[in-house]
């Protein structure tokens, strides 16, 4: 039975500081009581406020970035949860659980090209996800500058999350915009076609995507269309986030690695998963997603 990673816990942290992103957006800083060691990006904390403000049951959240003891959440306000953290205060006391599931797969530069595919704020694992790549991780070649490839859409561009922070780490960045008002005028798998199109891109890349799951569910369609190697970071609604509630299923694929089970928990065997692995067909009859940005 999956279980929880060893390195996971419950700690209290102290908010630092809370800056306003986008339109709806906020980059919350936070200190745990002890010290971390480096977490792989797209992995998770559930977090929520010590105080009678929070809801009971706590909100998943990506971690963001990671520096000199500080854990940032980049947060889209949706509901009374992701409200409480927006509004909290320096000094203010959380409870962090984490960082629990798995990451981006280890992303080496040997390979095709890595394309990354953002969608509003499941830009949210990517930024440490490129960081990460740069430098290299677990004695995999660097990835070069010119081997990731950063699409971002959103809704409006307000709705960009931090972009000038992706644009100063180096790599292409190139975005979109369902209403026009920057970039590709569409969404990103437009984008990501266009490119194509154009030739802009090679045939044969590595995609890794997160977003909602309409979006998703399109990358992973294109995915096997084009049999390309193909990663997804689910935003799934979760409960506890270490296996116990069975709140989050991910419909497996029986021929894949996974396929002992007729779902996966997202919160311990993901929130990453291999279309090798996982569908997200069968999963569109449940309840909409409010993903790892909360509630």
């Amino acid at each position: 039975m999956p279980a929880p990673p060893p390195d996971a816990r419950s700690l209290s942290a102290e908010v630092v500081r809370v800056d306003p992103c986008g339109d709806d957006g906020v980059v919350l800083h936070v200190r745990p009581e002890v010290e971390l060691p480096p977490i792989r990006a797209s992995r998770f904390f559930m977090l929520k406020r010590t105080d009678s403000v929070s809801p009971l049951i706590p909100r998943p959240f990506s971690i963001y970035r990671q520096r000199d003891g500080v854990l940032e959440f980049l947060i889209k306000v949706m509901g009374r949860g992701t409200r409480a953290l927006a509004e909290a205060r320096p000094g203010q006391e959380l409870r962090l659980v984490g960082p629990l599931g798995n990451g981006w797969p280890t992303l080496d530069g040997d390979g095709a090209p890595w394309v990354c595919l953002a969608g509003g704020v499941g830009s949210a694992p990517f930024y440490m996800g490129i960081e990460q790549a740069l430098r290299g991780m677990d004695g995999a070649a660097p990835v070069a500058p010119d081997g990731i490839h950063y699409l971002f859409g959103a809704a409006t561009a307000g709705l960009l999350y931090d972009l000038e922070a992706f644009l100063e780490l180096g790599v292409r960045v190139v975005t979109a915009t369902d209403d026009g008002s920057q970039g590709y005028p569409g969404n990103v798998l437009g984008l990501l076609r266009r490119l194509w199109e154009r030739e802009e891109l090679p045939e044969r890349v590595r995609l890794l995507a997160c977003g909602p799951d309409p979006m998703l569910a399109a990358v992973e369609t294109l995915a096997r269309e084009r049999e390309l190697e193909c990663w997804l970071s689910l935003e799934t609604l979760m409960g506890c986030g270490v296996g116990i509630c069975n709140g989050c299923p991910v419909p497996t694929l029986p021929d894949g690695p996974l396929g002992a089970w007729s779902n996966a928990k997202c919160c311990v065997e993901g929130p990453v998963f291999s279309t090798t692995a996982i569908t997200l067909h069968e999963a569109q009859v449940h309840a909409p997603s409010k993903g790892r940005s909360g509630n």
